[in-house]
């Protein structure tokens, strides 16, 4: 296995709580993995921290077998290569699409502005947005406004992707124009990692799914498995919730 994302014994807590409690996962090229879960469960906050956002408090994450996790390490070129999408899109509201798109890859990759106007209406048209170009996020759905955010994060060209529950602020109607933006990524080998209330999506799209509880990774295995024939107790109780729901 070829792994791009290494977990060790990674910790956060906030104040008392602790929020991450020991979380061990590798994490190969090209893998998609599903973080699901009750709200509180760390899986927000994990990802936060591959992303360097948060600090953790002991053990260590790896990016191509390199701790990225150590202090005093400059994040910059790292979030360079670890794209993140956030529940809220975040969009600056008095850029239009296109500049939206485009205003990392110009300050931050030194992209003329040429060059990031051709990346960033490649992305769009591939994102089914070419005709918004011109448009402010005011006048976007929110499925639209999503599909941006992935747009501006992919327009730095990363190696790995986040997705922190990347269609929880949307009408129902617009989440499955989100969720096929993450099925063509899929299909292009990008490695992604997501935090997801979407169980029948997690099912569908990952190769592996972590059901995490109180800051640990309780069980991690592939959809069929986990899904149909869960061995932990507290996953047990939480699909069968998520069924007794209509989630699942």
């Amino acid at each position: 296995m070829n792994t791009k994302i290494s977990l060790r014994s990674v910790e956060k807590s906030f104040g008392d709580r602790k929020v991450l409690d020991g979380v061990d996962l590798d994490v190969a090229s090209s893998e998609v993995i599903a973080f699901i879960g009750s709200s509180g469960s760390g899986k927000s906050t994990l990802l936060r921290c591959i992303n360097l956002l948060e600090s953790i408090d002991d053990g260590a994450i790896l990016l191509d077998g390199v701790d990225i996790s150590l202090p005093g390490l400059d994040a910059d070129p790292i979030r360079r290569r670890i794209g993140m999408v956030f529940q809220n899109f975040n969009l600056f509201p008095h850029m239009n699409v296109l500049r939206n798109v485009t205003l990392a890859p110009r300050k931050v990759l030194g992209l003329s502005a040429d060059e990031a106007d051709d990346r960033g209406h490649e992305l769009l048209r591939r994102l089914g947005l070419h005709d918004r170009a011109g448009a402010y996020p005011d006048q976007l759905s929110g499925g639209q406004q999503q599909r941006v955010a992935i747009a501006r994060s992919l327009a730095m060209e990363p190696e790995v992707m986040l997705l922190d529950e990347i269609t929880s602020a949307l009408d129902p109607e617009l989440v499955g124009e989100v969720l096929d933006v993450v099925r063509e990524l899929k299909g292009n080998g990008m490695t992604m990692l997501l935090a997801t209330h979407e169980m029948g999506f997690a099912r569908e799209i990952a190769d592996r799914v972590c059901f995490l509880h109180q800051g640990q990774i309780l069980e991690c295995a592939p959809p069929n498995e986990l899904f149909g024939a869960p061995r932990n107790e507290r996953t047990q109780q939480f699909l069968q919730r998520v069924i007794d729901s209509g989630r699942l």
